[in-house]
């Protein structure tokens, strides 16, 4: 048999005679961490052959949707995916940075745990063996037809039997299959690269980015081109050209989640708003975005604050306003809390990364530039 190279898109196996084996697939996914595309929120997860979702689960970040796998198991039947959880965490770098370089990752998946992701496969068929007794009955008929031709003897009804009797008599056992089997090895082999491809980014790719939100998918636009974001619209001013700036007249207090309160994550995060000459939020962009799902609950949070219009010329106009945010750790905040009512000095919290510790006063509140 020949080696054959298959590839789909990040996923490239070397097979002899198009067949992937179960160390193939160990070398290509073992330790490796790859982000869901649709981002399942599910730790157990069943696609078919065609990587499509058996099932329901809910869908959320992208930054709570990488998985590492640690095990592959491979059947005739399925392709057993056993992993761990985790979440991206950004650093604070500008967008003209390189936000990939400025991130971390942090497993979310708790011990003792694991993701389990499972693919059907499709199966090969196989061309039937006839066996030695079907073989004799075969001769024997062709025998019997034999011998009534050369008697003129009329044969039609045993030729109805020899036709409804055929082993190729169409669907009989691809209907079994329903539609399932494969012609070869290879093409099984490329499905299931396929299945992964689907399912799987190695990386976020110009694929993951086209299914982001808005929110992401500008973000994501302006660090490729090495810029900060630029709304399309140049009716949307800046702030330092107007005579009036915009300005927040409602509180901010987006939610965290149970990922961001259990592994510390807190700090300041920046994001671009364009406020229209109505006061209203219009979009909502990250611009210095803090990750573990929290950035999305700032953008609902955002679009529900109530702003004051810019004014140039005596007139409301339309423009892109900065806006910080403060994300806490609010198991801190309740100890301090007692800690003060119990006359102690409370503890600073403790903030990842770049984030400085600020005063309680300080965390409660949002900053807008």
């Amino acid at each position: 048999m020949k080696n054959s190279v298959l590839s789909q898109g990040a996923f490239t196996v070397q097979t002899v005679g198009g067949e992937i084996k179960e160390d193939q697939l160990k070398l290509l996914l073992v330790g490796k961490t790859m982000y869901l595309r649709a981002g399942y929120q599910e730790n157990n997860l069943e696609f078919d052959e065609h990587g499509r979702l058996q099932g329901h689960s809910p869908q959320g970040s992208f930054t709570l949707s990488q998985i590492q796998i640690n095990k592959v198991k491979l059947s005739k039947r399925k392709l057993e995916l056993e992993g761990d959880r985790y979440a991206l965490h950004f650093l604070g770098a500008a967008p003209y940075e390189d936000p990939t370089a400025a991130t971390d990752r942090v497993k979310i998946t708790p011990k003792k745990k694991s993701v389990r992701i499972y693919f059907v496969r499709e199966e090969v068929e196989k061309p039937k063996k006839k066996d030695k007794s079907e073989n004799k009955k075969q001769k024997h008929h062709a025998k019997n037809e034999d011998t009534e031709t050369a008697g003129n003897q009329p044969s039609s009804a045993g030729s109805d039997i020899s036709d409804s009797a055929s082993p190729s008599t169409p669907g009989d056992h691809q209907s079994d299959k329903k539609g399932t089997a494969a012609a070869s090895e290879t093409q099984a082999s490329q499905l299931l690269l396929s299945a992964l491809d689907t399912v799987f980014s190695v990386g976020i790719d110009e694929r993951m980015i086209a299914t982001m939100p808005e929110f992401w998918k500008l973000y994501y636009q302006a660090a490729a081109e090495k810029t900060d974001y630029k709304p399309a619209d140049p009716g949307v001013l800046r702030q330092s050209v107007v005579d009036q700036k915009a300005r927040l007249i409602s509180a901010l207090d987006p939610p965290s989640n149970e990922f961001a309160q259990a592994n510390g994550v807190a700090g300041i995060a920046l994001y671009h708003a364009v406020i229209g000459s109505d006061g209203k939020v219009e979009a909502v962009v990250a611009g210095r975005p803090i990750g573990f799902g929290l950035d999305e609950s700032a953008d609902q949070t955002i679009r529900k604050a109530t702003f004051q219009p810019a004014m140039k010329d005596g007139k409301p106009v339309p423009v892109t306003l900065d806006v910080v945010v403060s994300f806490r750790i609010y198991s801190k905040r309740t100890s301090q809390q007692a800690a003060t009512d119990t006359g102690q000095k409370p503890e600073s919290p403790a903030l990842p990364g770049p984030y400085t510790v600020q005063s309680e006063t300080a965390q409660a509140s949002s900053a807008v530039h």
